[in-house]
């Protein structure tokens, strides 16, 4: 059984850092891509960074230059380095894994953690 155990969320204030990390279990093939989705209120769920197994990256306009993403693919285990935070950072995070199991695509998502920017 899959499990992506999401922790790292929290209150921060604007200008502070969080790092997000989600750890994978019972994977059975091999995680092509970590990614970290958020959702806001009201808003639909958005992609925040991606990265592959060889270590490529992604990342939304919006996050460029103050988020990181990594992974440790021994622990398959990703990681989201937040800096810089803003209010409009705001949101539900959630983890991402997919890959090829054969010649089937699976994907699973974590239970998602709370970020909040706010003084």
């Amino acid at each position: 059984q899959v499990q992506l155990v999401e922790s790292g969320g929290g209150l921060v204030q604007p200008g502070g850092s969080l790092r997000l990390s989600c750890a994978a279990s019972g994977i059975i093939f091999s995680i092509n891509v970590m990614g970290w989705y958020r959702q806001a209120p009201g808003k639909e769920r958005e992609s925040v960074a991606r990265i592959t197994s060889g270590g490529s990256t992604k990342y939304a306009d919006s996050v460029k230059g103050r988020f990181t993403i990594s992974r440790d693919n021994a622990k398959n285990t990703a990681y989201l380095q937040m800096n810089s935070l803003k209010a409009e950072d705001t949101a539900v995070y959630y983890c991402n894994v997919g890959g090829w199991l054969g010649s089937s695509w699976r994907d699973y998502w974590g239970q998602g953690t709370q970020v909040t920017v706010s003084s």
